[in-house]
């Protein structure tokens, strides 16, 4: 950690900092092996060095005033702004600034950005007596992660284990408590995905999914270091590292930076200390805290904001590409593009939207609109896969007929021959449009670029949870009798015999059945 010379305040780590904190021995296994150190490692380095640039930022006097405010912990320091309770509409148009902000560093490529899991870290200072017997760890955890910006990840899914039979029965395999100690609650099991864990200093395990808790043994919230004996991280493959063997940052320019390793994570008989405890046997609130904590809200918030700007990156692509194919005064292609920007306009519609209507929190705070941010989760699932298509449609065969490498550019003898075949419209260069050309196609295409289109429409939850939790909140609200009662003020202005109401004239006199 870093602290402040002048007011001996602990303040957010840099960039440095961060890569050396995750020099902690953690246990990461890759191909059968497990990763000394992945600060160095091919298949981590550079996605770790994209987090550590969002580090840098927040020192850095350039960004420092978008990103940063004064901490409410009382240590003088200052915090990404998401990481601190908001009090108003204007705070969390800020913090949407600050969200957006970081996500520009990574073109909105990195969903589990430090930021992400603020969005629940922050919930802890606004009603830490949610918590019950566990508050003060809440309060604790609040303020720890609001003055370091620890980089924290969640792991709320049961692995897709047995689904025929009740969660309680696949005890060999989902989280819960196989003991305690003075020290602790020792905890065995496994979570995910738990998208970028390998670079983070915590993660945060709880429950989600559409089957509830029924036993006290699975009834956990904690927050586990990453280098706690007994966890341990078995990662798919990493993107990062087959772009380096078979490529260079001109063919791969997002997944040799931006991969965001999933990992299903496992408890070993992991030692959990009481001071980590956030929830314990305790059914109902294990079941519930997703959506009464306000983190629902608060991650639904930075979701839409870094799509948005994910968005803005897809749109500035496109726009090049058709410019490059000489398409771009196509009406046909100019309609679909302009299809990529509304969806671009919609979600930052909902950004403000969540923002400038904010739902009451607890204890004088604000959260997101739910509602909106309900949306968002919902039409995030058809958004991407639907730019995507417009981008297969509209750039075409162009995204494949593309050299395997930079190094073809790179032979003098076939480096003639590609600067005619693969030159672009209005005297574009061969080498500036494959240039483009493989940026986009990683965007979409790549096996990193697959990866995003699952991600998008699974980020939120499964297909169903995600349309069936609008109709839940409208029930559990009150709306969804609203609207009811809407329906029949309408229903009740007329009957059998005509209009009930006298604003309007019965066509008694011009009835055809009525002469």
């Amino acid at each position: 950690m870093t602290v402040d010379q002048e007011k001996k305040t602990v303040v957010p780590l840099t960039g440095k900092e961060y890569l050396e904190s995750l020099r902690d021995g953690r246990e990461i296994w890759l191909h059968g092996e497990k990763v000394k150190d992945v600060t160095t490692h091919p298949a981590f380095r550079n996605a770790a060095r994209s987090i550590a640039r969002l580090y840098d930022a927040l020192h850095d006097e350039k960004t420092k005033a978008v990103l940063t405010t004064e901490t409410d912990t009382g240590n003088g320091g200052f915090t990404q702004k998401y990481f601190r309770v908001d009090k108003s509409s204007e705070d969390l148009l800020a913090s949407r600034d600050a969200i957006a902000q970081w996500a520009r560093l990574t073109y909105g490529q990195m969903g589990r950005s430090p930021d992400y899991k603020a969005s629940f870290l922050g919930t802890l200072g606004a009603d830490p007596d949610y918590y019950g017997k566990y508050a003060d760890n809440a309060r604790r955890w609040y303020k720890e992660a609001q003055e370091r910006n620890w980089f924290f990840n969640h792991a709320i899914i049961n692995p897709p284990v047995d689904r025929h039979k009740p969660l309680e029965a696949v005890s060999d395999i989902f989280v819960r408590a196989v003991g305690e100690t003075e020290e602790g609650v020792i905890v065995s099991g496994a979570k995910m995905v738990a998208t970028g864990s390998a670079l983070t200093n915590y993660n945060f395990v709880a429950h989600y999914g559409a089957a509830p808790i029924q036993k006290e043994e699975f009834a956990l919230v904690f927050v586990a270091a990453m280098d706690t004996p007994g966890v341990k991280l078995v990662s798919r493959a990493s993107y990062e590292m087959n772009a380096a063997v078979m490529g260079s940052p001109f063919d791969y320019p997002l997944s040799s930076r931006f991969d965001e390793n999933d990992s299903v994570l496992i408890f070993d008989n992991a030692l959990i200390p009481w001071e980590n405890i956030i929830i314990y046997k305790d059914i109902e609130k294990v079941n519930n805290f997703f959506a009464e904590s306000g983190f629902l809200n608060r991650f639904t918030f930075h979701g839409v904001t870094r799509l948005a700007v994910k968005l803005d990156f897809i749109s500035g692509l496109l726009l090049k590409a058709v410019k490059m194919n000489g398409t771009d005064q196509f009406r046909g292609v100019q309609v679909n593009v302009g299809e990529v920007i509304a969806w671009k306009n919609m979600f930052w519609a909902l950004s403000d939207a969540m923002a400038l209507n904010p739902d009451e929190g607890r204890n004088g705070s604000k959260l997101p609109n739910l509602n909106y941010g309900l949306a968002y989760r919902m039409f995030m699932s058809e958004g991407w896969p639907r730019v995507k298509e417009i981008i297969e449609n509209v750039v075409a065969g162009s995204l494949i007929a593309q050299p395997s490498s930079s190094r073809d550019f790179q032979n003098p003898e076939l480096k003639p021959l590609l600067d005619k075949l693969y030159r672009g419209s209005y005297g574009v260069g061969a080498e500036e449009k494959i240039k483009l050309i493989k940026l986009l196609w990683d965007a979409i295409g790549t096996e990193y670029g697959g990866r995003h289109e699952l991600y998008e429409r699974n980020y939120s939850g499964n297909h169903e949870n995600i349309r069936l939790e609008n109709l839940v909140v409208a029930n559990m609200s009150g709306q969804a009798d609203q609207f009811e009662k809407f329906a029949e003020e309408c229903m009740n202005d007329y009957d059998l015999k005509g209009w009930t109401n006298d604003t309007w004239i019965n066509p008694d006199d011009v009835s055809y059945f009525k002469q």
